[in-house]
């Protein structure tokens, strides 16, 4: 049950739950018959996702003297689940305090630093609490990576992600998986650099041209981008994503045929994707072809019916076709996934 505590907390889920009836003392006591953990009862009730009742079950104990082990740091999950960040990073330092080998309440501090923008404090207690837990299928080396990222240390951060993942820290397979994770977050010079030490260890590896291009592609930098998925489509021909964003390129470049070639190879090679199937449907809208168009953005829809890219697309070529209803519709719903998708203002609580 803990292991699964741990694995809602580092994917960052954060859960929320009407407020049910008072929890007393007596009922905390009448629920923890001799020979079980005082915090038994509350770690049922947290486990339930029933937070209100675990938070007053754990106030009731946090008054006897001493304090139960454990009660801070099942304060903290509380806190946490309920978006309360600030407080869950506090309950888990008093955790701490009180057990120094508390090495969950050390990760998951780590974890609630990360998330209030302190990746440099997180750092420490999440190399603790890494060295010190054994080898699971559930760790924090993925938020331990991405706190030496925000920390500039990139080679920590490769090695990082290569445990994570099972990789050598040298190998080419690391540096690549680094360099992907690098781009994510756009530190662009630094992912070109260790892209280009993964090919420089393995010339033939996959994907390392397709991630140069895409580098590339987000630099504006078309003809060096094209050559980059070309070397990646001689080496992974039947790579359908390497068309795409050849098709990418070119609708960029305002070059329509030759996207349009691609595209049409990426929606055989990937056809349960809607990409391919959006850039087709704008590349026939730029060569005059609505009705086409519709037909692509249709299946794009079906497969993915919250894209606004979509959407906007459809709504033009209905526009095209003379049908203003439904291109006013399309728009409309484009225009509000959109601002649905602005990022918000988190409140740390």
């Amino acid at each position: 049950m803990a292991k699964l505590r741990v694995l809602r907390v580092l994917v960052l889920l954060v859960a929320g739950l009407t407020p049910r009836p008072q929890w007393s003392q007596a009922s905390s006591q009448a629920a923890n018959p001799p020979g079980t953990s005082p915090t038994a009862a509350a770690q049922k009730l947290l486990d339930a996702g029933r937070l209100e009742e675990a938070l007053k079950a754990l106030d009731a104990l946090s008054l006897q003297s001493p304090e139960p082990s454990g009660v801070e740091r099942l304060r903290g999950m509380a806190y946490y689940e309920q978006g309360q960040v600030q407080s869950s990073a506090a309950a888990f330092d008093k955790a701490i305090a009180q057990d120094p080998s508390d090495r969950e309440a050390m990760q998951m501090e780590g974890v609630a630093l990360f998330r209030m923008g302190k990746p440099a404090a997180a750092v420490p207690l999440l190399e603790k609490a890494h060295l010190s837990i054994p080898s699971t299928n559930i760790d924090s080396n993925y938020v331990l990576g991405l706190c030496y990222l925000d920390t500039r240390r990139y080679d920590d951060a490769r090695k990082a992600f290569a445990t994570q993942y099972g990789f050598p820290s040298e190998s080419p397979s690391a540096y690549l998986l680094a360099a992907r994770m690098m781009l994510r977050r756009d530190y662009l010079p630094v992912a070109d650099t260790f892209a280009q030490k993964a090919l420089a260890l393995n010339p033939n590896l996959p994907m390392a041209h397709l991630l140069l291009g895409q580098i590339r592609l987000v630099q504006s930098q078309f003809p060096e981008a094209v050559a980059e998925f070309e070397k990646e489509r001689e080496l992974n021909p039947l790579f359908g994503e390497v068309y795409d964003r050849l098709g990418d390129t070119y609708v960029r470049q305002g070059d329509y045929p030759k996207a349009q070639e691609a595209l049409d190879r990426a929606v055989l090679l990937e056809p349960n994707s809607p990409v391919p199937f959006i850039l087709l449907g704008k590349v026939l809208l730029k060569q005059q072809q609505p009705v086409m168009a519709k037909m692509y953005l249709e299946k794009a829809l079906a497969m993915d019916p919250r894209n606004y890219m979509t959407h906007t697309l459809l709504g033009q070529a209905y526009r095209s076709l003379g049908q203003a209803g439904q291109a006013s519709h399309e728009f409309q719903v484009a225009e509000q996934l959109q601002a649905d998708a602005q990022p918000k203002l988190e409140t740390v609580k």
